[in-house]
């Protein structure tokens, strides 16, 4: 835990004078999605909000609006801890993913699409490949598809995904082979691209629906055995 605080001290300077409850929520978030705060974890409120230099209130606030994103869950007379998914809550984030990233892929304008965001995710993972930092290429699969999503140029779906996809991490963080959760899709994150570059929504949609089925399969496969291991 204190790496973890030393880590959160440093974020400090984020706040700047106007903190929130929001900004703070902000940094967990990221935090949590980052692997800082494992699943299971219990939130100390002291030891957090000396870290980062906010009241109780301002962090339990925080802790609210994460509960609400289902990234915290709180256990009466023990504490706040950052959520443990069921495999049941694996199963609905895909759902919603599919629903989702297909439509945006369908509901896209006439070509060419602004697709260099997607090219960089698809070569920061290939370069985090290169360097075996297999942590790194999850983090850049989700940069992939959250600048997928960011396509439909909607703030709205970019606030709906943006929770999906850090309930998303804490899945991915009980994984004890993150290679070979991930490295799979490298090659079908460069596949939807290309698809995209000539201009065949249609052929990208289908190459994503295959994907995100597959991608189910095999992360449940996994988590249930993690998870089983765990109890």
């Amino acid at each position: 835990m204190a790496e973890q605080l030393t880590g959160l001290a440093d974020d400090r300077a984020l706040l700047g004078r106007t903190s929130t409850a929001e900004r703070v929520s902000d940094i967990l978030r990221s935090r949590i999605a980052d692997g800082y705060f494992p699943p299971g974890t219990r939130l100390s409120e002291d030891s957090i909000g000396g870290a980062l230099g906010v009241s109780r209130n301002t962090l339990r606030e925080a802790f609210r609006l994460l509960t609400h994103e289902r990234l915290l869950v709180h256990e009466l007379n023990r504490g706040v801890f950052v959520r443990v998914l069921t495999v049941e809550d694996v199963e609905d984030i895909y759902r919603t993913r599919a629903l989702v990233e297909c439509a945006v892929v369908r509901g896209l304008g006439e070509p060419p699409y602004a697709v260099q965001d997607l090219a960089a995710a698809v070569t920061a993972g290939q370069t985090a490949a290169l360097e075996d930092d297999w942590k790194a290429v999850g983090t850049a699969n989700i940069h992939f598809h959250r600048e997928l999503v960011a396509l439909a140029g909607s703030e709205r779906t970019d606030e709906l995904m943006r929770s999906v996809f850090a309930e998303l991490r804490l899945a991915f963080h009980v994984v004890d082979d993150p290679r070979r959760l991930h490295e799979p899709y490298l090659a079908r994150n460069r596949q939807i691209l290309q698809a995209l570059q000539a201009r065949d929504k249609e052929g990208a949609e289908k190459l994503l629906q295959i994907y995100l089925a597959d991608s189910l399969e095999r992360v449940v496969e996994v988590y249930q055995r993690r998870v089983g291991e765990g109890e």
